[in-house]
């Protein structure tokens, strides 16, 4: 599966000179991409929580969610909220309220299942089931995906050809980066096109990476964001603006500002993952607003020429596409 080769550069014209310290200003803006969830969704805790369990815990996914909103709001930024199926049945208004304040809505799957563990039938099945509740919900088109814990990986791929089948015309799923449940290191690092199997394509926005001394860095955001010294994650992102003349992706779960969220007894490796630094996560998230320019994901690839500022209505099938 080789990427369409599409380089995005910026013209000389688009940068500022800038000291170190100081915010960039580029004309086409940086993806400020949420995924919406419970911290009792995530992935690394799952061994320890039981799906049935989920409708009678401590839901905080809407208290946490409205306290995004506002921090948005008050940096006058809007992002793209990948929201989880199992969320919106759930919470029909919090969509509403994401989608009015002027965010893209966008799909995070249905049930947090990883892609590479469900077989193409149930991945079908479920990723319709979440795109149809979302796109009923707000009475607009769902152009984007993002799987569970980032879960398209090399033997996954053909989840690609499912999405397009769908409707999706980009998707944000994978992480060019080694992980012991995700990741395709040697794949592209910018925004672009890449075919699939069915002679089709999908515009790709990977997860954001920083190159340092030969190796990639993860400087997307979330438990990197978290773990990492946050001067680490500005220098990495910086590069990627400034040095490479690109914009990125960062991307946070609701539950990453909330240090008062239910403690869930985990291996020590997943405690440290999802536990850490949660206390300093939302100062850090308003300095990350301030120092650098956001926007949603469509409206950066639109701007990217990667995809149309359009869409269209299929009769045949009663939804919007981008075209």
């Amino acid at each position: 599966m080789s990427p369409l080769a599409t380089p995005v550069m910026f013209r000389k014209a688009d940068r500022m000179s800038v000291g170190r310290d100081q915010p960039l200003n580029l004309s086409v803006s940086n993806a400020l991409t949420i995924d919406v969830e419970d911290y009792f969704h995530v992935a690394a805790l799952a061994p320890h929580i039981h799906r049935d369990s989920w409708t009678s815990r401590e839901s905080r996914v809407v208290g946490n969610t409205q306290r995004l909103l506002a921090i948005f709001e008050q940096f006058d930024v809007r992002g793209t909220f990948f929201v989880l199926g199992w969320v919106a049945e759930q919470y029909p208004q919090l969509v509403r309220d994401i989608a009015v304040r002027g965010h893209e809505i966008a799909c995070h799957g249905f049930s947090h299942r990883l892609v590479y563990e469900q077989s193409p039938e149930e991945f079908y099945a479920e990723t319709l089931r979440a795109k149809s509740l979302l796109e009923d919900i707000t009475g607009s088109a769902v152009l984007g995906y993002r799987a569970a814990s980032y879960s398209i990986v090399r033997e996954s791929l053909w989840a690609l050809d499912i999405l397009v089948e769908l409707g999706f015309v980009y998707d944000s799923s994978i992480f060019p980066v080694r992980h012991d449940r995700y990741g395709i290191p040697n794949a592209g690092r910018a925004p672009h096109r890449m075919s699939i199997p069915n002679g089709k394509s999908i515009v790709e926005w990977p997860l954001a990476t920083a190159e340092i001394l030969g190796c990639r860095l993860p400087v997307a955001g979330g438990g990197y964001f978290r773990l990492l010294p946050y001067w680490l994650t500005r220098w990495g992102l910086t590069s990627i603006n400034r040095r490479e003349l690109r914009p990125f992706v960062f991307y946070l779960h609701p539950w990453e500002i909330d240090p008062a969220q239910p403690r869930v007894p985990a291996s020590w490796l997943s405690r440290f993952r999802h536990y850490t630094n949660l206390e300093k996560c939302e100062a850090r998230l308003r300095r990350l607003l301030g120092e650098f320019k956001f926007g949603t994901a469509r409206d950066g690839l639109v701007q990217l020429g990667l995809l149309s500022g359009t869409v269209r209505y299929d009769e045949s099938d009663h939804r919007l596409y981008s075209v």
